[in-house]
């Protein structure tokens, strides 16, 4: 199943940002080999980022989300996950 996690910066989320990048990439890299990212990206109004997942269940979602980098160390000051449902394109 698809979720959607948006992640929204804390106040100094562009200065922890660029220090917690390379781990944060990493751990989306990991997903990426095992086929479980559709997308991922910051948001160029510079607010958060959003990301498209495949997890089997909502609580895989949400301890990934919990334990990314960007979670742990407060560039995201919360985060919002919603399943997702992709209609175009057919995959």
């Amino acid at each position: 199943m698809k979720f959607v996690i948006i992640g929204y910066d804390g106040p100094e989320g562009e200065a922890k940002r660029e220090v917690h990048r390379s781990a944060h990439i990493s751990n989306l890299e990991l997903l990426d080999r095992q086929g479980q990212v559709v997308l991922a990206g910051p948001l160029t109004d510079r607010t958060g980022s959003l990301l498209v997942l495949e997890f089997e269940t909502q609580e895989e979602a949400e301890d990934f989300a919990r334990h990314d980098p960007y979670t742990v160390h407060g560039v995201f000051d919360r985060i919002e996950i919603h399943p997702f449902k992709q209609v175009l394109p057919k995959r």
